[in-house]
């Protein structure tokens, strides 16, 4: 299997999960220009991440090119209990996707 994109972690306390999630992608805004054509980089930027526990979505974002370079991610939910398995997937405006899963640690 090849590499994730996605760096992820999960832990519960006290009832609430707390996901932790950081993606390698570009996220260029198509306003940059390369340094040594002056031509604009075209804009490749993550649009929606989902975060899924128990096959539920619990969280959906709509980004856009004003978000940075590798951008991380972290919200929290109600429930999970240690070695459950929480999912983080995006998709770029590009038609580019990544998906990476990791068991809930108590």
């Amino acid at each position: 299997m090849a590499k994730s994109s996605i760096k992820l972690r999960a832990k519960v306390k006290n009832g609430v999960t707390t996901v932790k999630a950081l993606m390698s992608h570009p996220m260029e805004t198509g306003q940059r220009k390369d340094k040594k054509t002056g031509e604009k980089i075209p804009e490749h930027f993550i649009q929606e991440v989902v975060g899924e526990y128990n096959g539920n979505v619990v969280i959906t974002t709509s980004w856009s090119g004003g978000v940075s370079k590798d951008p991380y991610l972290s919200f929290s939910f109600k429930g999970g209990a240690d070695g459950e398995i929480v999912k983080v997937s995006w998709t770029d405006n590009k038609g580019g996707s990544d998906t990476n899963e990791v068991k809930i640690k108590g």
